[in-house]
């Protein structure tokens, strides 16, 4: 590298790691968990950015807005699987958390050459998803410096949406371009420049973070239960058995009958057993207390 030329902190060589090719399995292995763990101490400080995000999420969704992620590569990726698992875990419709990356469905898989390189591309999947002022768009690079991404928040920040960055470098790029800039300097990776190693780690924490945190302030949790979860499969309605259990200290039995006659939403049959009303009523009372069980319930 050439004098006076400073990497960003993504790209720099990890000093302790310069002999990774002559380290031992288990000596390479518990250098990365020793670099791991420092990666929730950056997380942590963070998290004023985080749920200035988390804030923006939980108003814009409550009026039928979205949270979108827009990313490229491993960021990218990222961003589709937290989207990916908002439905089952949260009952949201599947266009409530939307996941976009750079190059489309084929890049998930498979690297589209020059598609994070495209600033235009970012604009224009936000008009093709048709942003507006309800929606949030969080961009998602870990070098924070993606012209992808940056295309993606400009669009975002010229319809009227909400905007935030996430990247894993100190005066990213992209922050300039976000109402929220989150930023996790994680140092450098053991394997220089594999963001997919602690950058990613952090980068999952914060989306786990800002779509789990949202979903609580939309009333999708009841106590520490996922009381909108979606029983698709058979592991699924064990648990949705188990969560109204949990809920209402009452017997499989009661709580299988209940999520029936609820068509299998355990949110409903909650309400149904702890108040002793029928599934209509119990869905009448959720509807007036915008989704929160605590209020239909009328604990405080």
């Amino acid at each position: 590298m050439d004098a006076g030329i400073t990497s960003p902190t993504t790209e720099a060589r990890n000093p302790g790691s310069a002999h990774l090719d002559e380290l031992s399995p288990l000596a390479l292995l518990t250098l990365m968990n020793n670099e791991d763990r420092g990666v929730a101490d950056a997380v942590a400080d963070a998290l004023p950015a985080i749920a200035e995000v988390v804030t923006l999420a939980t108003e814009r969704l409550s009026q039928g807005g979205r949270l979108i992620y827009a990313g490229a590569g491993t960021s990218g990726r990222l961003g589709v699987l937290d989207a990916a698992e908002c439905p089952p875990t949260f009952g949201t419709p599947p266009g409530q958390v939307v996941g976009v990356l750079a190059g489309g469905h084929q890049a998930m898989f498979e690297a589209v050459e020059g598609a994070e390189d495209s600033a235009e591309l970012g604009a224009s999947d936000m008009r093709a998803l048709a942003v507006g002022p309800h929606d949030v768009v969080v961009g998602i690079a870990a070098s924070g410096r993606t012209p992808y991404v940056i295309g993606a928040l400009d669009h975002a920040r010229s319809v009227g949406a909400a905007t935030a960055a996430l990247s894993c470098n100190a005066n990213a790029v992209i922050s300039k371009h976000a109402q929220v800039a989150i930023e996790v300097d994680n140092g450098p990776e053991v394997l220089t420049g594999s963001t997919r190693l602690k950058a990613g780690t952090s980068q999952k924490m914060v989306l786990n973070m800002i779509s789990t945190a949202t979903m609580v302030g939309l009333g999708k949790v009841f106590g520490n239960l996922m009381v909108d979860v979606a029983p698709t499969n058979e592991k699924l309605r064990d648990r949705a058995q188990r969560i109204v259990m949990a809920a209402t200290d009452c017997t499989r039995e009661t709580a299988r009958d209940a999520l029936a006659a609820a068509d299998n939403h355990a949110k409903t049959a909650i309400v149904m057993i702890l108040c002793g009303i029928d599934a209509a009523q119990a869905t009448q009372r959720l509807t007036d207390h915008r989704g929160f069980v605590r209020g239909a319930v009328g604990r405080p």
